[in-house]
């Protein structure tokens, strides 16, 4: 005797491991996979206040298979440049004088490098005399001296000048200095003389100029 045997088959619908760390979810319509999306910050923008590197981000084109996204950093350092001059004629010696437009702001927390290029010119009688000019950079918020910032920049001695004279002279500052927040920074100037008449103490600060080096 013969006969006929119908098999017929059985779906049987995946398992899912209920584990909190499982990201994939089973949907009405079938499996639900995640996807990310990365996306990218515009040179010259932001997400907070201290940044100093730009993360760029390139998406796949359109319906790719596999999606190829392209990922690239480039450092992008908070800068700022000034400078500056001022008259020291009219000072007290041994007092500082800030330099006129010789002044900065630190944008945000941060390290930076301040770097201060400085001229300093003085005159005097004839006769014995001696003369000494002196530069700083100043941070004005915290009301202190930016640490080894501060350098000589006219020490001058003659002991027999017959006519009236002058001499210039150039420094540079330089300093690694850390910021908890914004501040601002200056060039300072102040003048010495021991010994005879001194006139046109004049102190320039050509470039004053910072560059954020870290967060």
């Amino acid at each position: 005797m013969a006969g006929n045997c119908c098999a017929g088959s059985v779906r049987v619908a995946p398992r899912l491991d209920p584990a909190p760390c499982n990201a994939l979810q089973q949907g009405a319509a079938g499996l639900l996979v995640p996807r990310t999306a990365l996306a990218g910050i515009a040179p010259g923008g932001a997400v907070g206040t201290e940044r100093s590197v730009d993360v760029d981000v390139a998406a796949p084109a359109p319906d790719a298979c596999p999606e190829t996204w392209t990922v690239g950093a480039r450092l992008t350092p908070v800068s700022g440049q000034t400078s500056g001059a001022v008259s020291l004629d009219a000072a007290a010696a041994n007092t500082w004088v800030p330099v006129t437009g010789a002044q900065l702001v630190l944008p945000e927390a941060g390290l930076y490098e301040v770097v201060a290029d400085v001229q300093g010119s003085i005159g005097w009688a004839a006769g014995v005399g001696n003369a000494i000019i002196d530069a700083r950079v100043f941070d004005v918020t915290a009301g202190a001296m930016v640490p080894l910032a501060s350098r000589r920049v006219i020490l001058f001695t003659d002991q027999g000048a017959t006519a009236t004279t002058g001499i210039q002279a150039n420094a540079s500052i330089g300093a690694l200095y850390q910021v908890a927040g914004p501040a601002t920074i200056r060039v300072d100037g102040s003048w010495r003389t021991d010994v005879g008449t001194t006139s046109a103490k004049v102190l320039w600060a050509n470039n004053f100029r910072y560059r954020k080096v870290s967060d």
